[in-house]
């Protein structure tokens, strides 16, 4: 995950220095790393981040309001890297977005909401840079961020919750790769392990 979250400006550098391939601007690499950022810190679909808004952010409480599907709606915590990363994004612009404007844009100057389909074709590539591979999708990002919770503790009703699942069945599909924590926890812990 963490050399994924910079391959955005891997790529910068790698277009500047050897100067093959489409070039990438420093808004396109900033816009892609909040991307990927937001994603991994919230659990997201690639549709949920499309459809966010600015005024879906509350900054101080560090929570974002979803659109999930059914258009339920529900409240995410969001990190930090992730705020700072929109922030570094939004700096790039003469006047940042507001209200109800799209948090992403496809490109700078029609202010165009940033499509699913963009998302993935970027990360194919961003993928390959972090010697990932570049077959895997956006959900998988998503699949990461419950796995990752999951590992460190998180009750499964909890992540239900935070990924907008209506049934925990759905949920329950990220507890078979934490099996291994569980054999762990019971090895440290169980007297007769």
């Amino acid at each position: 995950m963490e050399a994924l979250l910079v391959a955005p400006f891997e790529l910068l550098k790698i277009r500047k220095e050897k100067k093959v391939g489409r070039p990438i601007s420093q808004i396109a690499a900033l816009r892609d790393v909040a991307v990927l950022e937001m994603i991994y810190s919230c659990g997201l679909r690639v549709s949920e981040l499309c459809g966010l808004r600015v005024d879906d952010i509350d900054w101080s409480e560090q929570i974002v309001r979803v659109r999930g599907k059914g258009k339920k709606e529900r409240l995410v915590p969001v990190g930090r890297p992730a705020l700072m990363a929109i922030q570094d994004y939004w700096n790039t612009f003469k006047q940042p977005p507001g209200g109800m404007s799209p948090i992403f844009f496809a490109e700078t100057k029609k202010r165009a909401p940033l499509s699913p389909l963009q998302l993935s074709r970027r990360l194919k590539k961003y993928l390959s840079i972090a010697g990932l591979d570049p077959g895997l999708t956006p959900h998988k990002l998503r699949h990461s961020y419950a796995t990752h919770l999951l590992d460190a503790g998180a009750d499964l009703r909890s992540v239900q919750e935070l990924l907008g699942h209506a049934h925990l069945i759905t949920t329950q599909v990220y507890t078979h790769v934490t099996t291994e924590r569980l054999k762990r926890a019971y090895d440290a812990a169980h007297p007769r392990a």
